[in-house]
């Protein structure tokens, strides 16, 4: 595993304190590994910042990415190969790389695409 990519739903855990998912983040911390999201993902979760002090503090440890144009291609071609609709799920997708761990609450949809895009990462459920 190189890295670990995070979905909404990883978010909205570690927010309500789920022991597992801030188990899996201690331990890619002391892998080293790096922690990335694309920054729709943020906005999925994200509601208020006032009432929300752990979902920012994970957001400030994770590395977001922006989508640009290629990303945002990519994800529209990943959703008409998979027949699914979800463009944060796509995205999320089109940012995983072979070996990285992606924790999703929809692993599914997040399985088919990567699939379709030839990502041999580990899907696990957030």
């Amino acid at each position: 595993m190189s890295r670990l990519v995070l979905d909404a739903g990883a978010f909205v855990a570690f927010e309500r304190g789920d022991v597992a998912m801030r188990a899996r983040l201690q331990a890619a911390r002391r892998l080293g590994l790096d922690v990335v999201t694309t920054s729709p993902v943020l906005g999925q979760a994200w509601r208020n910042g006032r009432r929300q002090a752990l979902l920012a503090r994970l957001a400030a440890a994770t590395h977001i990415v922006a989508p640009d144009e290629t990303a945002a291609r990519k994800a529209g071609e990943l959703l008409a190969k998979t027949h699914t609709e979800d463009v944060v799920d796509a995205l999320l997708a089109g940012l995983a790389h072979s070996g990285d761990c992606v924790l999703t609450s929809d692993p599914r949809d997040l399985e088919r695409l990567l699939a379709a895009s030839g990502t041999r990462a580990t899907v696990l459920v957030a």
